[in-house]
């Protein structure tokens, strides 16, 4: 209902007419056509308010990847439209969605949990630098439950609020991958300009990989994690995920600003220029690690030697072993504080449950609705009795393996970015702080997704977007799902 009020004024000929001027276009696109006076703010936010309910509501077609629709979204588009600027950010006017763990005001916030299914909070600090800017808000994008975090074996992109999410290129036969994959799916479906996922481990890279996107997981402290449902506060961060690496630098420079009230928080200058340093963009002269496992994958091996032709150098490593035991110990005993926190501070009157103990005892009184998929994790943390000696030692040995696993073969080659495939060494990345940069790199036979993920070191994203633009613009990998043209 809240759609189609909003569309009321917009036919199914606005949509094929308006169609070139923004289906798989970049932002930068989009803007020139609101300049030139062939697409307003308001046509842009119903056009891909149009197409959520067209293929939203077609049996055949349908991907169940949008859980809440920002109600005000073309009122606000109305405004901006009346107030054009001319100095603007260019996420100014925007469509964006959110994944349903980032608070947004007006619409709950439930991390796909049963008993967040009426929890509305203030906006997020990231959703905060978003609307200063001028970006709207479209709505809120489903999400596997607890960012992935409560049941093990079950599909990826399930929800007991939002239901299960399927991918644009394979509805019923590829994975969504996950967290973010609500996110994901609706980027590869063009239903908004931008939007933005969350990663502990994995869960941007994951989902951008198998909806053929763009997906920068940050260095842990670029960006404010303030007013997002935690996992785990030693590792969460939020990203864009975007069609395009110049869409994600858009994005990330929309997002980014130093927030007081995250300890993670680093002051990067602000108006770092991410978008203007990828004009000279290029690879030449950079060494780049080459995992001689991964090799045995054409595609990856395609790419490298893409690389290699465009200047680049590529130096073949062997990756060493590391104690990586006890990711899911951190991740749990991380949630078992941070959790209760959040909800302290966040969670209204109706929303009684504060402990990890008090909503598992909640979802096994109604099972079959609640917790489908069963609650393994939840009771493992439950479970799960560290000191806080251990789980400061915990939280210290992967980090410090996370960073060996990259430092070894970095520093003995001189490298200035890893490649790997997918969400392949996310989990590492993530205890290393390590940002991740992931970009379409071609289909399998299946027609299954696949993306090349280039790591770096701790708050190297500007080197990442570069190197990612450059590759972007010679491989030009990404296609646009069959199904969604």
């Amino acid at each position: 209902k809240t759609v189609e009020k909003q569309i009321e004024d917009f036919s199914e000929e606005d949509y094929q007419e308006l169609k070139p001027l923004i289906l798989e276009q970049d932002i930068p696109s989009i803007q020139k056509n609101i300049a030139s006076g062939s697409l307003t703010y308001k046509t842009l936010t119903q056009w891909y308010l149009y197409r959520i309910v067209k293929y939203e509501n077609d049996r055949d077609k349908a991907l169940n990847a949008i859980v809440a629709i920002n109600p005000h979204a073309v009122e606000e588009a109305i405004e901006k439209d009346n107030n054009k600027q001319t100095d603007k950010h260019f996420i100014y006017g925007m469509p964006i969605l959110i994944k349903d763990n980032i608070n947004a005001a007006g619409m709950p916030t439930t991390a796909g949990s049963h008993f967040l299914r009426n929890h509305i909070a203030p906006d997020a600090f990231i959703v905060e630098r978003i609307k200063e800017k001028g970006g709207i808000i479209l709505g809120k994008t489903n999400l596997s439950e607890w960012a992935n975090f409560i049941f093990t074996g079950g599909p990826n992109g399930f929800s007991a609020v939002g239901g299960q999410t399927l991918n644009a290129y394979g509805r019923r036969e590829f994975d969504t991958g996950g967290s973010s994959s609500g996110s994901g799916v609706a980027m590869a479906a063009n239903y908004a300009a931008a939007s933005i996922g969350t990663e502990t481990s994995g869960s941007i890279l994951s989902p951008s990989g198998a909806s053929s996107l763009v997906g920068l997981k940050p260095t842990v402290g670029l960006l404010s994690r303030t007013g997002g449902i935690p996992l785990a506060s030693t590792l969460d961060t939020p990203g864009p995920m975007t069609r395009n690496v110049i869409d994600n630098a858009i994005l990330l420079s929309a997002m980014s600003g130093k927030d007081p009230e995250d300890s993670a928080s680093k002051d990067i200058p602000e108006d770092r220029e991410y978008l203007t340093e990828l004009t000279s963009a290029t690879i030449e002269g950079m060494r780049f690690g080459v995992n001689s496992k991964l090799l045995t994958d054409p595609i990856y091996k395609q790419s490298v030697e893409t690389i290699v032709s465009m200047g680049g150098t590529a130096v073949e490593f062997e990756p060493i072993r590391i104690n990586f035991e006890g990711l899911n110990d951190l991740l749990s005993a991380d949630m078992k504080t941070d959790l209760p926190q959040y909800l302290n501070r966040y969670a209204n009157d109706d929303i009684t449950l504060r402990t990890i103990e008090e909503i598992a005892a909640y979802n096994r009184e109604d099972a079959s609705i609640r917790i489908p998929y069963g609650q393994a994790l939840f009771e493992g943390m439950v479970a799960l009795d560290l000191t806080e000696d251990q789980h400061n030692q915990l939280r210290t040995r992967l980090h410090n393996e996370g960073v060996r696993y990259f430092e070894t073969p970095m520093q003995a080659h001189q490298l200035d970015a890893i490649l790997s495939v997918n969400n392949l060494n996310a989990g590492f990345a993530a205890a290393a702080k390590y940002p991740c940069l992931i970009v379409p790199m071609g289909y399998r036979k299946s027609g299954k997704p696949a993306g090349l993920t280039f790591i770096a070191r701790p708050f190297e994203e500007d080197k990442l977007l570069k190197i990612g633009y450059a590759f972007e613009k010679a491989t030009k990998a990404r296609k646009l799902p069959n199904e969604y043209k």
